[in-house]
C-alpha cells in the first residue's frame, strides 16, 4: 500500500475497503465503531447531567470534576498508549460529565442554543474532511507544527486562566469583550484544523500500525469534537450576549 496515493477514507472506496489490512492493524472501520460508541457514551451522560439540572440538582461539580478527569486521564493515555483502551471510555464518560454541565448551563439561558453548536459542529468536521480529501489544505510538517504549537499554547492559556480565577483574578478569555472574542474564534479555527491531524493520522497509520492504535486515533477524535463544540458554544453565547 503506498501512503502517498491514499485519500482520507470517508469520501473514497478505499477508506471503506479493508482488502491491504488485515483484523490485526488499524482499520477506519475500527475506528469509526470505537468513536460512535464513545460519542454515544458522551450523549448519554450529557443528556443525564442535563434532566439533573432540569430537575434542581447542583451539577457544577459534574462540570469542574468531568474538565479535570479529563485532563488528568488525556495526560495518562499520552505516556501510557497501551493504556487506551481502558482509558478511552473514561475519557468519554469524564466529557460527557463536562458537556451536560455547560450545556445545560447555557440552554438555561439561550434555548436550543447547544443544539445549534452540535450543528455547527458536525457541519465543520465535514467542511474540514472535504478540504483534507480534496487536498485544498496539505499537512505538512510546518503547518502540523504550527497547528500543535497554538493548541498547546490556547490550552495554557485557559488553564493558567482557570487556576487565577480562584485567586479571583480574572482574565479576559472568559469575558465577553472583543478580545475574548476574538481569542474564541482563534481557538474554534485551531480546533477545526486539529481534525486535519486527525485525519491524517489516521491516513499514515491505517493498515500499518496495530489495532489497538484505534483507540488512540478515537481519543484524538474526541479531543478535537468536544473541543470544536465547546469553543463554538461559548463564542455563539458570548455573541448572544453582546448582541
Amino acid at each position: 500500500m503506498r501512503l502517498d496515493k491514499t485519500s482520507n477514507p470517508a469520501f473514497s472506496d478505499y477508506f471503506w475497503n479493508d482488502d491491504n489490512h488485515h483484523s490485526q492493524t488499524m482499520s477506519v472501520t475500527g475506528i469509526i465503531i470505537k468513536s460512535l460508541v464513545s460519542i454515544l457514551i458522551i450523549a448519554l451522560i450529557t443528556a443525564g447531567i442535563w434532566k439533573l439540572y432540569d430537575n434542581g440538582y447542583n451539577v457544577k461539580w459534574f462540570t469542574t470534576g468531568g474538565m479535570l478527569a479529563a485532563i488528568v486521564i488525556s495526560i495518562i493515555i499520552s505516556v501510557r498508549k497501551h493504556w487506551a483502551k481502558f482509558l478511552v471510555p473514561l475519557y468519554a464518560i469524564a466529557k460527557g460529565c463536562f458537556l451536560g454541565g455547560i450545556s445545560s448551563f447555557i440552554q438555561a439561558k439561550f434555548p436550543n442554543m447547544p443544539y445549534q453548536a452540535i450543528g455547527v459542529t458536525i457541519i465543520t468536521f465535514f467542511v474540514m474532511l472535504i478540504l483534507y480529501q480534496t487536498r485544498i489544505i496539505v499537512v505538512t510538517k510546518k503547518l502540523r507544527s504550527i497547528i500543535i504549537t497554538a493548541c498547546a499554547s490556547i490550552f495554557v492559556t485557559y488553564i493558567i486562566s482557570w487556576i487565577l480565577g480562584f485567586f479571583g483574578i480574572k482574565v479576559f478569555v472568559w469575558g465577553t469583550s472583543w478580545w475574548a472574542i476574538a481569542f474564541n474564534v482563534v481557538a474554534a479555527i485551531f480546533a477545526s484544523l486539529s481534525l486535519l491531524l486527525d485525519f491524517d493520522y489516521i491516513e499514515r497509520y491505517k493498515g500499518k500500525a496495530p489495532k489497538e492504535k484505534e483507540w488512540l486515533a478515537t481519543w484524538g477524535l474526541l479531543v478535537t469534537l468536544v473541543w470544536l463544540y465547546a469553543e463554538i458554544l461559548r463564542l455563539m453565547r458570548k455573541l448572544a450576549i453582546r448582541f
